[in-house]
């Protein structure tokens, strides 16, 4: 307390602090060390349970810029947080480096890619979602041949029970593409003017005869070994299941079909590592995951081979749309060291698709 000379006949004037102005700065500061300390608790369960827990593919499904976005936001808050501060930036710092590589940022945007040679063979993958089942047939094939590619990864392959329907548009495909050859199992087309030595189903292909729907569900990364410029080269179409349904949490069919689709996820990633561990050919796998980047199922890529997404040009590819909007990133492609990845574009799907298109120019290199 301190007091200042009053003028004669009255009682000097004590200022005090404010205790209630104090104690609010107080609150603020324990208010933003908790929510510090409960992002970063967050980050370290993450890290721990993505991938191996079937009960976190709910929390696993947070946008991916939130490892750089909240770390950022409590950082700037550990600034006006009082004497707080200095813990609460230390949190925020801990939880970047912990989780800032989930964010899915794109570190190579700066590097110029090489120069595409001649030779160089031009990739395009799509999620055409439902095929062209509520497109103008005439738009959805023009689309495609517009590309001019040499590979053609597609997925969803009409999705429905109408097999007189399904035979139209396969016949139509291969009227589209002259001179291409077509490999289609379930739900999977690849197409491709490359000759095919051979063709590999994974996690499993069904007896012969079995159903589309059977195929559908079997079928998630379809092998195409291809002749390409004097070498055999291994492609892998592939459409990993979706996390999880959308049914309401109050019923026991959400958490029944949560844990049967993260079996399904499993067996489908572990499926698809075990083949490339076991290829001595150039690979390359592209396609709709359904992972985030944020999601440690992408590990099993990740550690084996390196992202074309690297010569996309910019520091956040998003490729997955809704209400009108590019959140993150679905789809992928990734390469062997045998490529060299010139070019990696992600192109409007004009309304056709949730996906965009990955367009894709790459050249074989060196030795596997």
């Amino acid at each position: 307390m301190s007091a200042v000379q009053a003028p004669v006949g009255t009682a000097p004037v004590a200022i005090r602090q404010d205790p209630a102005g104090r104690r609010g700065g107080v609150g603020a500061g324990r208010a933003v060390t908790g929510l510090a300390g409960a992002w970063l608790a967050f980050v370290v369960a993450h890290r721990l349970l993505s991938g191996r827990w079937w009960l976190w593919l709910a929390p696993e499904l947070i946008p991916p810029l939130a490892f750089v976005a909240v770390p950022g936001l409590l950082f700037v808050l550990a600034v006006v947080a009082g004497r707080f501060h200095a813990r609460v930036a230390l949190l925020a710092v801990a939880g970047l480096l912990l989780g800032g590589d989930l964010a899915g940022l794109n570190l190579a945007v700066l590097r110029t890619p090489p120069s595409a040679p001649p030779d160089a063979v031009r990739l395009v993958s799509w999620n055409t979602t439902v095929w062209n089942a509520t497109d103008d047939a005439d738009v959805f094939y023009g689309s495609l041949t517009a590309r001019h590619a040499d590979i053609y990864l597609l997925q969803e392959y009409k999705p429905d029970n109408d097999p007189a329907r399904r035979d139209a548009d396969l016949a139509r495909l291969r009227r589209e593409f002259p001179g291409y050859q077509v490999v289609l199992r379930g739900e999977l087309v690849t197409v491709t003017r490359f000759p095919v030595v051979a063709v590999v189903a994974l996690p499993a292909d069904p007896p012969a005869g079995s159903d589309w729907r059977t195929d559908y569900w079997e079928v998630k990364s379809l092998r195409t070994d291809l002749r390409v410029r004097g070498r055999i080269v291994s492609v892998y179409n592939t459409h990993v299941l979706v996390p999880l349904d959308l049914s309401s949490p109050l019923r026991e069919l959400f958490y029944r079909r949560r844990h049967e689709f993260f079996q399904r996820r499993e067996t489908q990633y572990r499926a698809l590592a075990a083949d490339l561990d076991r290829n001595p050919n150039p690979v390359l796998v592209a396609g709709d995951l359904n992972t985030s980047p944020a999601m440690a199922d992408l590990r099993r890529l990740t550690d084996r081979l390196t992202d074309a997404g690297r010569a996309s040009g910019s520091a956040y590819p998003t490729s997955w749309t809704i209400g009108g909007r590019r959140w993150w990133r679905l789809d992928w492609t990734f390469v062997s060291s045998d490529w060299t990845v010139h070019r990696y574009r992600l192109r409007d799907a004009r309304g056709m698709s949730d996906h965009q298109v990955q367009d894709v120019v790459l050249s074989l290199s060196g030795a596997r």
